[in-house]
């Protein structure tokens, strides 16, 4: 799709002053801080401490410069850190290119630095990207005059599983504690003890519990904190980078991705002033790994004589075609997440335009029963010219959460909302259960809601244009919550937007992969929107009929009333009730998998096809602003890995309907000059209908069990298979446990860490209490998809009933 600049209002005039640095006049914003003054006419101050991206500190004293004049005739009789001086209106400032006072103070702080520090370049993995290594050589002495021992410390140091700590190369600059405490809001890192003792310490008793942690490996400007997964793997000379987005969430962060060998050795937060800024989550940064093991797909699989064996491409593709021919236009296609939007698109157009079928999904999780309208009608043909985006967050009075966790679900949402809660004092609110610890870093106001009281809670609020309303996927599982953040965003001006959880989700949206829209915000139900698609395609007719949504293709391919599926990106424990997914995919007749690595999915499947990997084809994800974010192609191989479009297309010649699309510059041009669908604008701007809310009913509490609504979402790092294969990284997830109120552990007679099982209609899970002060009562909440506890298993979804049984379960 084609980026859009956003139109903006009336800009206030900025008031600027004239400073002098090393004899060249410049006119800089009030208030600019000395070394962003010389920036700007391209010199080059050395820095440890200093970021842009984090408040001034003057820890190393690296920047200095002379002061001769402050702008009113007097000079300052010391040289001074430029990254705390702020500029003042005719000021002189004079650096290390022209001032031998300020050459010698730089000079004299580095030799001061290395006096302790390790020359162990050539094994750092700092060397050769190291601003104190680069530095030593360009504005330091040719030669050490100290003679002493250095100073040397046990290593490594874990500060978590993922990061590591070598105290003797710290200069205590000062950044990973100021990242922690101002951007992240995790401060369990800080310097410790004085003078030549000081260092970078932890809390004994607490490992560095943090989301982004990778992001002060990142801005170390030694090598004193490493990465356990990248620790000695590879020099930075030696590697080949990328930009990419990342294939996580919907945050749309740029990445920069480094391989050697045709195999990617780490990926660093891109810099993306509108986005991601600097920065980006742990989960993007170090969860690259998941398909490289020893069940990577590389060859087609047919099933013969009730086993998989290994097959050719010809052959796999006669089989799959015989199989879907035999289906007739009884073929339901799901997707899943990690589609980019041209292989998105590609699985619409084979759906409809080949297959003749409108059932076709990408929802492989729990989804609500007004969900569909609402991204037909809210979301679905906006453009990032009139959608919410990141810099609205900056500049919204107030924003508003509904079934969204920002933190665990779009981590740079929360980087951003904190950002202006911090420096701006934007007011949050959210509509959840309890104050979690991403919404109390937020400072967030809390109105703890039972899960289906969301739509009530929401009516209830005085909102105004400037507000904002974030609403997250789960809502749709609120009854009557979506319409609810229609009509008010409708009575007051307040802005509305949707942000999915997974990277491909609004990029499907958009290519048209769901029962009743088409490609651009089509409607299914309009006959124009059918007639124009149908003679872009060169196709006679699309399909008329109503297609079933995921859960409903399952079921109907288990009962024999659907008698082929066609399946990408699925894991059947994403869905409400995994029991019924897999008896879908085991009952149907003939199930055709298009995937990177064997899953529960290919195991049943009667064809699989293997595609590429992420770094290995090029594409674009639609973040949730409806930003375009490119995929490049990081590896680069002779023999280029098929990509799900290319064996859409290929199936499709073989079924006598040439898809017309096989790269992803093709799709997505033809995407793009489809544009959207502005015809029947009734259509378009018809409200979600309201559904009936589920009042809450009062906690029925018998001796050691009780019967409570569930509340639940995904934790960032869990047990979804996207992290497999990083150790590190999933010893940093969250433990899995049940949060209930004060009141509802007395009536139970539990404390914290006490075992209860939380029992659903498939089964039960034992985990520890914690207990919740504030939280709403007559609920409890458990995590979606931890490791060993997906709730799929159980039956059960956000807002359903469970028991609640202390100490286990029969």
């Amino acid at each position: 799709m084609s980026v859009v600049t956003k139109p903006t209002g009336p800009v206030a005039p900025v008031e600027t002053i004239t400073v002098t640095i090393d004899g060249t006049e410049v006119q800089v914003p009030k208030g600019t801080l000395a070394i962003r003054a010389a920036e700007m006419i391209g010199i080059a101050i050395p820095r440890f401490c200093d970021h842009p991206l984090l408040d001034p500190v003057g820890a190393c004293r690296q920047c200095m410069v002379e002061v001769p004049d402050m702008g009113n005739g007097r000079g300052m009789p010391k040289p001074q850190a430029s990254c705390t001086l702020e500029c003042a209106p005719g000021m002189q400032i004079r650096t290390q290119l022209t001032s031998p006072v300020a050459a010698k103070a730089q000079t004299g702080m580095l030799e001061f630095l290395l006096i302790n520090h390790p020359l162990d370049c050539p094994i750092c993995d700092k060397g050769g990207e190291c601003p104190l290594q680069n530095q030593a050589l360009s504005n330091g002495r040719g030669e050490s005059r100290y003679e002493g021992v250095k100073r040397t410390f046990p290593k490594p140091v874990p500060i978590s599983a993922q990061i590591l700590l070598d105290r003797e190369r710290c200069v205590l600059c000062a950044r990973c504690t100021r990242f922690s405490e101002q951007i992240s809001g995790d401060p369990f890192i800080a310097l410790v003890e004085r003078g030549a003792l000081q260092q970078v310490g932890r809390y004994a008793d607490h490992p560095y519990d943090s989301y982004f942690s990778g992001n002060v490996v990142q801005i170390c400007p030694v090598g004193a904190l490493t990465s356990a997964s990248y620790r000695f793997q590879s020099r930075p000379f030696d590697l080949v980078s990328t930009d990419v987005t990342c294939e996580h969430c919907a945050s749309g962060c740029r990445l920069r991705t480094d391989q050697r060998h045709f195999q990617v050795k780490r990926r660093l937060a891109g810099e993306f002033a509108e986005v991601n800024e600097e920065w980006n989550c742990d989960k993007g940064r170090f969860a690259f790994v998941s398909a490289r093991g020893d069940d990577r797909l590389t060859r087609p699989l047919i099933r013969e004589d009730g086993a998989l064996r290994v097959a050719s491409w010809p052959e796999a593709i006669d089989a799959a075609v015989a199989g879907l021919a035999a289906a007739g236009n009884s073929v339901g296609v799901l997707t899943g997440g990690r589609l980019t939007l041209e292989d998105a698109y590609g699985y619409s157009k084979f759906a409809r335009a080949v297959l003749g079928t409108n059932s076709i999904d990408f929802r492989s999780r729990p989804a609500g029963v007004d969900e569909a309208q609402f991204l037909a009608t809210r979301v679905a043909g906006r453009t990032l010219a009139d959608a919410v985006t990141y810099a609205d967050l900056e500049t919204a009075s107030h924003v508003v959460l509904v079934g969204f966790e920002p933190e665990e679900e779009s981590p740079l949402v929360f980087l951003r909302l904190r950002k202006a809660v911090r420096k701006k004092g934007l007011k949050v609110t959210a509509i959840a259960p309890f104050a979690s610890n991403g919404i109390a870093k937020l400072n967030a106001a809390v109105l703890a809601t039972v899960p289906g009281e969301e739509a009530a809670a929401l009516r209830a609020l005085e909102l105004s244009a400037g507000d904002v309303l974030l609403v997250g996927e789960r809502a749709a599982l609120a009854p009557g919550a979506l319409a609810a953040a229609a009509e008010v965003a409708d009575a007051t001006g307040a802005r509305l937007a949707w942000v999915p959880r997974r990277a491909g989700d609004r990029g499907a949206v958009e290519a048209g992969c769901l029962p009743g829209l088409l490609p651009g915000g089509r409607p299914l139900a309009d006959s124009a929107a059918r007639v124009d698609l149908a003679a872009a395609w060169e196709v006679g007719a699309l399909p008329t009929g109503d297609g079933l949504e995921a859960a409903a293709m399952l079921a109907a391919a288990a009962s024999g009333e659907l008698k082929a599926l066609v399946v990408a990106g699925v894991e059947p424990a994403d869905f409400a009730d995994a029991a019924a997914a897999r008896a879908g995919l085991e009952e149907a007749g003939f199930v055709v998998s298009l995937e990177n690595r064997l899953s529960e999915v290919t195991e049943r499947a009667d064809v699989v096809f293997p595609v590429a990997l992420i770094e290995e084809h090029a594409g674009t994800f639609l973040n949730w602003e409806h930003r375009p974010g490119r995929v490049n192609t990081v590896i680069r191989q002779p023999n280029t890995p098929m990509t799900d479009l290319r064996v859409l297309a290929a199936l499709a010649d073989a079924l006598g309907t040439p898809l017309g699309v096989r790269t992803p510059q093709q799709a997505l041009t033809e995407l793009t000059e489809l544009g959207t669908w502005s015809a029947a604008p009734a259509a378009q701007k018809k409200p979600a209908r309201k559904a009936a809310t589920k009042p809450a009913k009062p906690v029925r509490v018998t001796e050691g069990e009780a019967t409570v609504r569930l509340a639940t979402w995904r934790q960032l790092i869990d047990g979804g298979r996207g992290q497999d294969n990083e150790a590190a990284l999933a010893a940093t997830a969250k433990p899995s446990l049940a949060r209930v109120s004060p009141a509802l552990a007395t009536a139970l007679g539990v404390v914290d860490g006490d075992q209860v099982a939380v029992s659903g209609g498939a089964g039960w899970y034992s985990l520890p209490v914690a207990v919740t002060p504030g939280m709403a009562e007559g609920t409890v909440w458990v995590p979606q998809n931890s490791p060993g506890t997906p709730l799929g298993e159980l039956g059960v979804v956000f807002g359903d009933e469970v028991t609640l049984s202390v100490g286990g379960a029969e």
